[in-house]
């Protein structure tokens, strides 16, 4: 069965249609098509039969039969020659369906009885007959029409013709009310990507596809209002706390340097360290326009960051550069993950392939890499691998979870997995 929509309606409206004209067509065929030529090959035969019996019962002139000829051609349609007694001609190959062979020998052999010879094939309208009589031949030509139903095809063509009408005009109406539909996919679709809905969207076609458009853009409002207080909040809590600590910041600053506080202001800034990744966290849910993003100057400024934390890092482009994300959500994205392979490994390698329906980045690096039964445990937020890891790098545990909400934002995904470097490989796959 086919898988959309679309077709299936067809098949629905085409195969009870086909099926009909189907069972119409061999009830036809079996009954009214070789009822009619029976009788009419019947008929035939019955005027042969006649013929016969006025050649045997009535004695010949010096002429031959003059008006058995004349009755036959004038009278009965047919054209009689009789011809000297010779041997009937060998039977000839039969079509592979004739309705008329074998009608009309069954009639002639039920009401003639004597030896025949016909050929239906020479002549499509003409129906040569013979017939071996006492001391002659009678040879007999027939219309084809005369024993055989020969407008069948008229009933094939209009019932044909008027289904092929019927599918024109089921297709088109289909097509309208699929329509909707489609554009319901492409609004759901275009808002799983973190996209805008087609401009021209809006609930239309029958009432229950109108019902799902207006249930669509209520849940959209509803979770992009969430999306909003929810970020709100975030960076409400974010922003006082780090009104806070600046004040901690400035009352020690006017205590004045003493060792007891060295401890205070490296808690302070590992504080504002965290709420720096908090902040980041907020915005990486912040509502953002799609745009075209240029990924060879996005690797640009990677390649600058990797020369001065003094990283070695290797970048290549397949296929076309520009990509139409969240430009802003996209680079923090990026950020997250090459800066994490930064932080943990000397060479870093970063590959996009770019290709009709698809994006994909793979991130690889020769650091310790992350155990198998811990790599979906690192998405989560505020996790990090310590036994791992380097203890005394400042972190939140966010660059992941952050690096996935954005991934899924855009409809995509971010998977680990081991490199051929020997660490780490990360790998985000998202729908171009």
């Amino acid at each position: 069965m086919p898988k959309r929509l679309y077709a299936r309606s067809l098949i629905i409206v085409i195969a009870p249609m086909i099926l009909l004209q189907s069972v119409v067509a061999f009830v036809f065929m079996e009954r009214h098509w070789q009822t009619v030529t029976q009788r009419l090959s019947m008929a035939v035969t019955r005027d042969i039969a006649a013929i016969i019996d006025m050649i045997e019962t009535y004695p010949e002139a010096e002429d031959g039969y003059p008006d058995v000829l004349r009755i036959a051609q004038e009278r009965l349609g047919l054209k009689v020659d009789i011809m000297p007694p010779d041997p009937l001609p060998a039977p000839g190959p039969k079509p592979f369906f004739s309705i008329l062979d074998e009608v009309l020998s069954e009639e002639i052999t039920r009401q003639i009885n004597r030896p025949f010879w016909l050929d239906t094939v020479g002549n499509s309208n003409i129906v040569e007959i013979r017939i071996q009589l006492e001391d002659a031949v009678l040879r007999v030509f027939a219309r084809r029409s005369q024993a055989y139903a020969s407008n069948t095809h008229i009933f094939l063509l209009w019932m044909v013709g008027t289904s092929l009408v019927l599918i024109t005009i089921a297709v088109l109406f289909l097509r309208n009310q699929i329509r909707p539909i489609q554009q319901l996919a492409a609004a759901a679709e275009s808002f799983g990507k973190g996209r805008p809905p087609p401009p021209d969207f809006r609930p239309r076609g029958a009432e229950e596809v109108r019902r799902a458009g207006a249930a669509f853009i209520l849940m959209r409002e509803r979770i992009e209002r969430q999306i909003e207080q929810r970020t709100a909040m975030l960076t409400g809590v974010s922003h006082d706390l780090r009104t806070i600590l600046t004040r901690f910041k400035l009352q020690l600053a006017i205590a004045g340097p003493r060792p007891e506080t060295e401890a205070l202001n490296k808690d302070i800034e590992d504080m504002q360290s965290m709420l720096e990744g908090y902040l980041a966290f907020a915005r990486g849910e912040a509502a953002e326009d799609t745009g075209q993003l240029n990924i060879g100057t996005l690797f640009e400024s990677l390649t600058h960051e990797a020369r001065l934390r003094k990283r070695n890092l290797t970048t290549e482009i397949s296929g076309p550069p520009e990509l139409l994300v969240r430009p802003a959500a996209f680079s923090r994205l990026m950020a997250n993950l090459v800066g994490n392979a930064f932080r943990y490994a000397r060479n870093v390698r970063v590959s996009a392939i770019h290709t009709r329906g698809s994006f994909t980045v793979v991130v690889d690096d020769d650091g310790p890499g992350i155990p198998p039964e811990k790599r979906e445990h690192v998405f989560k937020p505020f996790v990090r691998l310590d036994n791992a890891r380097n203890q005394d790098a400042s972190g939140t545990g966010l660059g992941l979870s952050i690096a996935r909400d954005i991934a899924r934002s855009h409809g995509g995904d971010i998977m680990l997995d081991d490199s051929p470097m020997g660490g780490l490989r990360a790998t985000v796959k998202l729908p171009a």
